[in-house]
């Protein structure tokens, strides 16, 4: 590889950053990060009807969550006016662009003709200024839209980063709008022009890109441009088997920070869907960027799997230990109005086995908090007459042993002696009083962390 390696991701503030979109963005960070490159973030805004800012702040937000800082931006294409109306002036003077006064109504008449006799709709070059050809008079109060001279003839050929060399000719497009009537450049145009200006050697974006791909390659011949090289990674696609956009089942990136998931596991699952690294299925960033030379990326569409997110979520809260895990639960009760205290810590270590998400240990440390509900199916089938007694010498012994892991383990099973009780008819009654579920780690370990005070308020209501 020669030269400074320069990718960028360039999402449109239309809507939230999808998940499709984080992978490129993660496939184009990596990359740049493998070759001492750096990363670029521009905002695609030449859609002003539908960008808003929220959207914008949605996705600097997500692409702060997500760690894929990036080294020049966020950079506004509508910041930008002036120089695209520059080159688009140098391609007027030059002839590789023209004036065209079609209206609208005349454009649907021309396509409804193409499709009268069976053939492809395309623009039929009307106001392209051709040697010996009269141009038709220019019509009063239609303002015109700036077309590009599309080669007419030939191929256009790249060798795709992940598709291996595509081919399409010119004939199968047409001289594209590249300046509307409002003096706002069109995507294919102004995409060219950033990529050129900010010296982007690699474009990583999806596969619905591919036929946008020719008119680009030859605005960038037209300009005597360096051409990037072009990766088109395959959609993902939904549970239904259609393409995950923010239009059909799309969920942002920030909405799985707020149901518990973490930067570090998102990453690693968005990764694989696509590209694979052998076997290894868990990975840290630090690994997939030592990884991901822009090889073994996969061709074909990934299925989101939801159940595989949560498993690989799992894995990454199991590795963290209870101090990491305290503040990313802190704010999961915050939003319920609990305030956690220093016991969160030891909480998040005992618990963090049994979740999948941050949002499901909240719930078990919430019964630390706030009150516990206890079902009426729970308390019949546990807390029986047989039992009560046990819980009542439980009780009364809790009031003087000492309120450590140890000291509380040796007070049970002296409770269970006495009693001539087995383990789980004690500990499952003491579990849905004080926990309000019949499932928990050790009891020992569970009510060390209660206050003594606490753990007797609730047993006195068997």
């Amino acid at each position: 590889m020669t030269g400074k390696v320069r990718t960028r991701i360039a999402p449109s503030p239309t809507g939230f950053l999808h998940l499709g979109t984080a992978r490129t963005a993660l496939y184009s960070w990596a990359y740049a990060r493998h070759y001492g490159g750096e990363f670029v973030l521009r905002i695609e805004d030449t859609d002003v009807a539908r960008s808003t800012q929220d959207s914008t702040d949605q996705i600097l937000a997500s692409m702060h969550w997500l760690g894929l800082q990036y080294d020049e931006g966020p950079i506004y294409q509508m910041q930008r006016l002036e120089r695209y109306r520059e080159v688009i002036a140098q391609m007027l003077a030059a002839g590789t662009a023209y004036y065209c006064y079609c209206t609208p109504a005349e454009l649907e008449q021309m396509r409804e003709a193409q499709r009268a006799r069976g053939e492809k709709t395309l623009y039929d070059r009307r106001w392209r200024p051709e040697p010996g050809k009269v141009l038709p008079p220019v019509p009063e109060g239609v303002p015109p839209v700036v077309r590009f001279c599309n080669p007419p003839e030939g191929d256009v050929t790249w060798n795709d980063l992940v598709k291996g060399e595509i081919t399409i000719n010119n004939r199968e497009i047409d001289d594209l709008i590249i300046l509307r009537p409002d003096g706002v450049p069109t995507y294919n145009f102004a995409v060219v022009v950033d990529d050129w200006d900010m010296n982007i050697t690699h474009v990583f974006r999806g596969d619905e890109h591919i036929n946008n791909t020719p008119w680009q390659i030859n605005i960038f011949r037209a300009l005597g441009a360096p051409l990037p090289e072009f990766g088109h990674v395959p959609v993902i696609l939904g549970d239904d088997g259609q393409k995950l956009s923010k239009r059909r089942g799309a969920v942002s990136v920030t909405a799985y920070e707020d149901n518990g998931y973490l930067p570090e596991a998102m990453l690693n699952y968005l990764a694989r869907l696509g590209w694979s690294h052998g076997d290894d299925e868990l990975f840290t960033r630090e690994q997939m960027v030592s990884w991901f030379d822009g090889s073994h990326l996969s061709k074909s569409p990934a299925q989101w799997d939801a159940a595989k997110l949560a498993w690989v979520n799992a894995q990454y809260i199991k590795a963290k230990t209870g101090d990491e895990l305290s503040p990313l639960v802190a704010k999961q009760l915050q939003k319920r109005g609990i305030d956690a205290d220093d016991r969160l810590a030891a909480i998040c270590a005992l618990f963090k086995d049994r979740c999948e998400t941050t949002v499901a240990l909240a719930d078990w440390a919430a019964a630390f908090y706030a009150d516990i509900t206890v079902t009426e199916a729970d308390r019949a089938h546990h807390i029986t007459d047989t039992v009560k007694p046990a819980i009542a010498t439980l009780v009364e012994k809790m009031m003087t042993v000492a309120w450590d892991k140890a000291s509380i383990a040796v007070m049970i099973k002296e409770v269970l002696a006495t009693h001539a009780l087995k383990m789980p008819v004690l500990a499952m009654p003491v579990r849905v009083l004080v926990m309000g579920t019949p499932q928990t780690p050790s009891l020992d370990s569970v009510l060390e962390i209660f206050s003594r005070e606490k753990v007797i308020e609730r047993l006195r209501k068997a």
